[in-house]
């Protein structure tokens, strides 16, 4: 009789491999390769080892659907955003996956604009799909969708969006990143350092701001003015660079300044190359975001604060997890490392 090692994954013949087989090449039951799959019951280590190297060799997939059934899940984790051009909301699903994906959970993203009514679609659409769970994710700290989440017992955690009380949720510590690009420019010997940010009745233009503000200050060193809040834009960046370094300022211009994002830094350098201001001989200048699409085609290529949504999206699947194991999970917000990324905007000369 020929071997069977041809037949051992699904692709070789078409058929998707079974259950039964994977409990055969271990030599196990049935009902023992089910429980070593699913993490149930009890069986010496190296039984489970063996059932699941089995269906490893095999290329054995379990069957999503009759396994939600059995254990009355979906395996599905619902991702509700109104960031629907996925700045935010894509690499925080890419770090869900990376945590879910190995558990068999997948990741259903629905993207909404801030209408209440086509919110609420969508998480009708969510909730009818049986979704195991829910990451409401947004656009700025301070600010939830329009829609009113069920009072089901569905785990929800909350990414990239204003947490309610007894809410779990996941943030980028914004101060701290703030402090990191201010901390970088102070030890570069920049001494009259400068902040650009985005609207005042934003929260993380407020925190970027008072993470500027403290560092110098436990530096012993002088801010050069006050923060110039305006929008989120390269055109408040250009403005500010006409303002900072025009000609009829009336003090010396600053030796550095610390943008609260991407976008602002690359109008404020935009507007310093016009004006033939050197970046960095003249002045250093950072930004924060660490979006690639500004930061690496600025030129010079822009230092900025990275601000770590990839781990943010795979804290959150974490969270997500415990919360469907029965597992303690911290209420509040918990806040991620933020990461300076060093180019050549700020490099020391």
């Amino acid at each position: 009789m020929q071997p069977q090692k041809n037949r051992s994954t699904s692709t070789d013949s078409g058929a998707r491999v079974t259950l039964r087989e994977v409990a055969a090449l271990a030599g196990v039951s049935v009902t023992t390769a089910s429980r070593a799959l699913n993490d149930a019951g009890r069986m010496q280590p190296e039984t489970r080892r063996r059932v699941r190297q089995a269906a490893q060799t095999l290329g054995y997939r379990p069957n999503s659907i009759a396994r939600g059934l059995v254990q009355n899940r979906s395996f599905t984790l619902g991702l509700l955003t109104n960031d629907i051009y996925g700045r935010f909301t894509l690499p925080i699903a890419t770090g869900l996956s990376r945590v879910l994906a190995d558990r068999g959970v997948s990741v259903l993203l629905s993207s909404c604009h801030d209408d209440p009514r086509m919110t609420r679609l969508n998480l009708e659409a969510l909730e009818e799909k049986r979704v195991d769970g829910l990451v409401i994710a947004g656009r700025r700290i301070d600010r939830s969708l329009p829609v009113e989440l069920p009072r089901s017992g569905l785990p929800i955690l909350h990414v990239m969006s204003a947490v309610p009380e007894g809410g779990v949720g996941f943030l980028p510590d914004d101060r701290g990143g703030a402090r990191l690009a201010t901390q970088h420019l102070v030890n570069l010997g920049r001494r009259r350092i400068a902040h650009l940010t985005g609207p005042r009745g934003f929260e993380s233009a407020r925190l970027r701001e008072l993470g500027w503000r403290y560092t110098l200050e436990d530096n012993h060193a002088d801010a050069w003015g006050p923060a110039l809040f305006g929008e989120w834009s390269e055109q408040h960046g250009f403005e500010a660079a006409l303002q900072m370094f025009g000609a009829d300022r009336g003090q010396l211009p600053p030796d550095a300044v610390f943008c609260g994002n991407d976008q602002i830094a690359r109008g404020l350098i935009d507007g310093l190359t016009r004006l033939g201001v050197r970046i960095p001989e003249d002045v250093a200048v950072v930004g924060f975001d660490n979006w690639e699409i500004f930061a690496d085609a600025t030129r010079p290529p822009l230092t900025t604060v990275d601000m770590g949504l990839v781990e943010l999206g795979r804290r959150a699947g974490l969270g997500f997890l415990n919360m469907i194991e029965g597992l303690p999970v911290t209420e509040g917000v918990t806040h991620t490392p933020t990461e300076l990324v060093v180019r050549a905007s700020s490099a020391d000369t």
